[in-house]
């Protein structure tokens, strides 16, 4: 190991330093033993870590470097203070204490290439220096940010697909609910129209058979006589009257007209009755009663059947009468008068 400079005298070291804090090197140097205290590794904030993967070598290294490095620079003081005397130990004294630095270097360099060796085959087995690993982080940070954006979009597109779905099923259902709706009215137009088509057949039904009815009671009724013209209605006032209106149905035509029985059924009266001249009553099987007034003659008598066409008089002016006609009287069977006109329209007959 090198030697260190002596130090410089006490007397005239003290008296002298530049602006740096130290002698301009040619002033003289006094002998520097160093102790075993003095020696110590350097604790504190000099401290040098241990790096890992051997870069620090160790503190028997270190504390060898400071010794260097103290022999070479000499004696550090403030700017502002004056400079202190440092005695400098014999060497010798703890040289056979120091270990080998050549086997120390040489069992670090093995060290340090072992360590070398175990960061290579850390470094291939995942981890890397400094450098590296600011890298693979920074790779790792992007892949992660890569994940995360990957797993937004993924998400966004879920609910995006959750959304169209939701939509499209609101549609379906709309359509449903809409075609459901359409399908309802057009229901409800077929059936009205069906309804309607009923509605008019039973109309039209009714109306044949009312047809068919009055054809029947035609066949079976007939006018009470031909060539004639309506003069006088049911409830037409006069003073000619006795109850003040007209109580039948009056048929003026030429006298000796057949007079017809309009239904089957039984003479019930036949004669002369004041008023009414010669009359004859025709009572029908309902109990209808039909009275035909002011004849010229009578053909049947009182019990006599007759059916629908049978002749039972001749037209004429007899009784209360201005001329040939025939005023025809209905009652009811309770014995109420009503009008013939209506009546005989009943029976499918329109005089």
């Amino acid at each position: 190991m090198a030697s260190n400079r002596p130090a410089p005298d006490t007397a005239y070291y003290e008296g002298y330093s530049d602006d740096s804090g130290f002698g301009r090197g040619d002033e003289p140097w006094e002998e520097w033993n160093p102790t075993e205290d003095s020696v110590r590794p350097v604790r504190g904030r000099h401290r040098v870590a241990k790096q890992r993967g051997g870069l620090a070598r160790s503190s028997t290294v270190l504390g060898v470097g400071v010794i260097a490095a103290v022999g070479a620079g000499g004696i550090a003081t403030a700017k502002d203070k004056p400079p202190v005397p440092i005695s400098l130990p014999d060497l010798s004294a703890v040289t056979d204490k120091l270990p080998d630095v050549g086997s120390m270097v040489s069992d670090s360099d093995d060290a340090g290439d072992a360590g070398q060796s175990g960061v290579t085959q850390a470094t291939a087995a995942g981890f890397a220096p400094t450098g590296a690993a600011s890298a693979a982080d920074e790779q790792g940070g992007a892949d992660a940010g890569e994940a995360l954006r990957a797993r937004i979009m993924q998400q966004a597109e879920a609910k995006q697909d959750q959304a169209a779905s939701a939509e499209a099923a609101v549609a379906a259902d709309a359509a449903a609910k809409k075609a459901s709706e359409d399908a309802a009215k057009q229901q409800s137009a077929a059936e009205k129209k069906i309804a309607e088509a009923k509605r008019k057949a039973e109309e039209e039904r009714k109306r044949k058979a009312e047809e068919e009815r009055l054809r029947k009671l035609a066949a079976s009724y007939t006018l009470p006589t031909s060539s004639y013209t309506i003069t006088s209605t049911f409830g037409q006032a006069g003073s000619m009257w006795a109850s003040g209106q007209h109580t039948g149905l009056d048929f003026a035509g030429p006298a000796g007209t057949p007079l017809k029985a309009v239904h089957s059924g039984t003479i019930k009266e036949a004669g002369w009755s004041g008023s009414y001249g010669y009359h004859t009553v025709l009572e029908l099987e309902d109990g209808t009663e039909v009275s035909y007034s002011h004849q010229s003659s009578i053909q049947v008598s009182v019990g006599q059947k007759v059916t629908t066409g049978d002749v039972i008089g001749l037209r004429g002016s007899t009784g209360n009468s201005t001329g040939p006609h025939l005023h025809l009287e209905v009652h009811t069977p309770d014995g109420t008068n009503i009008d013939p006109m209506g009546w005989l329209q009943s029976k499918g007959l329109n005089p």
